[in-house]
């Protein structure tokens, strides 16, 4: 049965199509087999044009919007972003040493040089890292002091402070991170340094933060002839009317399915590109897990240092305060040996014998007529 997608790409195979080029290799039908019934759906859904393509997979995305064979593509898509007019010279090469901690978490990241010398960072999480504002700002702090290091060397002793361009960080959540969900109805933060007083100073990095689940939710923000929103409900949608309605309201991004589907015509490339997609999604989750878990392990561990310090506190004050109570029981003590050393010295003044003032004593203290002799003792 054609799907409504094949009626506009007639490149684009059955069902019965798929598995059976799938079949006629043993290593590609292993590998559909090792895949889980739902993974097999999804992956049948994209060939068959069930659902939309996954643009922003790795894969496709590098693929069909190649800076250096259709720049004019990521020029639209980087300006439709940014809310302005770029274009791209030249795309540069990554961070080796953050790729390989933490690529795990990226389906997509590419760093490219502007005309005007500003530098982009553009990447797509799967699952949005925590703390996105500290991990952001420092890599924006690298690709600033790359550029630095890049641009002096070049320029020698003619260098100048004035060569040192914007740096963007450009940041697309498949999964948002929670302090997004804040803020339902936006789509698009994006972040600079200024100051509280007006003082104008360029200050060069700047960050947009992209939640493409939210978009996606937000219905009302896919005004298609918005162009920065036409290029993300490209990305995002994989319902095929959404995807012709947007194709025939800006046409120049039929091409752009058609390449797509080419893609999907080689089945053990596109069973590979979803292959890795799959291992990278298992690789998000775990990094994910463990970084959800290490964050409830260091608030649980602050929760601890929070109450131990507490319990020190309460044990401080209850040791100041057992400290009191030994002191009072200490002067209570000494004035209730004195208040009786007292009385019996003013017995004696009345002449009156100790053997009355024994029993006296002892009625009005309450003591045995031993304890009441000791007193006597400490008079002699």
């Amino acid at each position: 049965m054609a799907t409504k997608l094949k009626e506009y790409f007639p490149m684009v195979r059955e069902r019965e199509e798929v598995l059976a080029e799938i079949a006629k290799s043993n290593t590609l039908q292993t590998k559909f087999d090792r895949w889980k019934p739902e993974q097999q759906e999804e992956f049948l859904n994209i060939c068959t044009g069930v659902k939309g393509l996954k643009l922003l997979y790795d894969g496709f995305f590098k693929e069909v919007m190649n800076s250096e064979y259709v720049p004019e593509r990521f020029n639209d898509f980087l300006s439709g972003l940014l809310g302005q007019r770029v274009r791209v010279v030249k795309v540069l090469p990554g961070d080796s040493t953050r790729i390989a901690d933490e690529s795990s978490l990226l389906i997509m990241d590419i760093v490219v040089e502007l005309e005007d010398g500003s530098i982009a960072n553009v990447e797509v999480q799967k699952i949005g890292y925590l703390f996105p504002g500290q991990r952001s700002a420092c890599y924006s702090a690298d690709l600033l002091l790359r550029q630095y290091k890049r641009v002096r060397g070049e320029q020698q002793k003619k260098f100048s402070y004035r060569d040192i361009k914007n740096v963007y960080t450009i940041v697309l959540f498949e999964k948002s991170p929670g302090e997004f969900h804040n803020y339902p109805d936006t789509c698009y933060h994006f972040f600079e340094q200024k100051s509280d007083t007006g003082l104008q100073i360029e200050l060069l990095q700047k960050y947009l933060f992209i939640p493409l689940d939210i978009f996606k939710k937000s219905k009302h923000n896919r005004n298609i002839n918005d162009r920065r929103a036409a290029w993300l409900t490209l990305f995002t949608s994989d319902e095929p009317e959404e995807i012709i309605e947007l194709i025939e309201e800006c046409p120049e991004f039929r091409a752009i399915y058609e390449e797509g589907y080419e893609i999907c015509l080689n089945m053990e490339r596109v069973m590979e590109m979803f292959s890795k997609e799959l291992y990278e999604l298992d690789k998000n989750t775990v990094q994910y897990m463990i970084d959800e878990m290490q964050d409830t392990i260091d608030a649980q561990k602050d929760e601890l240092n929070k109450q131990q310090y507490t319990i020190d506190a309460q044990k401080d004050e209850l040791d100041k305060k057992n400290q009191t109570i030994e002191e009072l029981h200490r002067k209570n003590d000494e004035m209730h040996d004195q208040s009786i050393v007292s009385t019996i010295n003013i017995l004696r003044s009345l002449n009156i014998p100790d053997e009355e003032i024994i029993p006296r004593v002892c009625e009005q203290y309450q003591l045995s007529g031993e304890q009441v002799k000791k007193y006597f003792g400490t008079m002699l």
